[in-house]
């Protein structure tokens, strides 16, 4: 019985042993399998225009300089057992937080020093959700560092006012209500903000949340 590998020709030989050298330079390379993204609760309202349904952990949003909204989602996230840190924004009023939060589990960094976005690295390292105010746009060399802390920690970081690049999903707010004011008296309890989500790979969503007290139905 002749053997198999002599019965070959030698061109046929030669191309069989270079097809095996060929696996063996290049082998099978298994698919990455893409990690499950991981979500902080955000209010309902906004939830449902968020990509996920919720503000995903080691990633960053770019949000409208909203304070109303800003304070909802501090409200909320705090409310829910979360910790969240608020770096840069001194004048930014927690009284809501006070009222529909909880206040011991927010780190309030009113003046954040030269190097803000170094105090906003380590917070993300360990806090569920950063909020982050600045001015501009970031460079991609300065980024760099900063972007490596987000991903290897836990928060969710949303900017105001300032850009960091490679930023996929964007926050367009606006106050369209206020309540419960009246004739030269009373005081805001209720506003309502018109809420606009864009994230690269879908489709934009828009809404209205509703923040302190409701609308009320009046008799004319």
């Amino acid at each position: 019985m002749v053997n198999g590998s002599l019965a070959l020709s030698r061109a046929d030989r030669i191309a069989a042993l270079r097809a095996e050298m060929r696996k063996l330079e290049s082998p099978a390379i298994a698919p990455q399998v893409q990690p499950e993204v991981e979500l902080v609760e955000a209010p309902s309202a906004l939830a449902k225009l968020l990509p996920g349904g919720g503000l995903a952990r080691r990633q960053v949003v770019s949000c409208a300089d909203c304070p109303s909204l800003i304070v909802e989602i501090v409200s909320h996230v705090s409310a829910q057992g979360g910790h969240v840190g608020i770096v840069g924004w001194p004048e930014l009023s927690l009284a809501q937080v006070a009222d529909n939060g909880d206040l011991s589990r927010v780190i309030v960094v009113p003046d954040p020093g030269a190097d803000p976005w170094a105090v906003t690295g380590v917070l993300a390292e360990g806090l569920d959700v950063v909020i982050h105010r600045g001015v501009g746009e970031v460079t991609p060399s300065k980024a760099r560092p900063v972007l490596a802390k987000i991903r290897g920690g836990q928060a969710a970081v949303l900017t105001v006012g300032v850009r960091l690049p490679g930023t996929a999903t964007e926050i367009d707010a606006e106050v369209t209500t206020f309540r419960g004011l009246g004739r030269g008296s009373g005081r805001i309890n209720g506003v309502d903000i018109a809420v606009r989500v864009e994230a690269k790979g879908v489709r934009a969503k828009q809404g209205t949340m509703t923040c302190g007290q409701r609308r009320r139905l009046e008799a004319v």
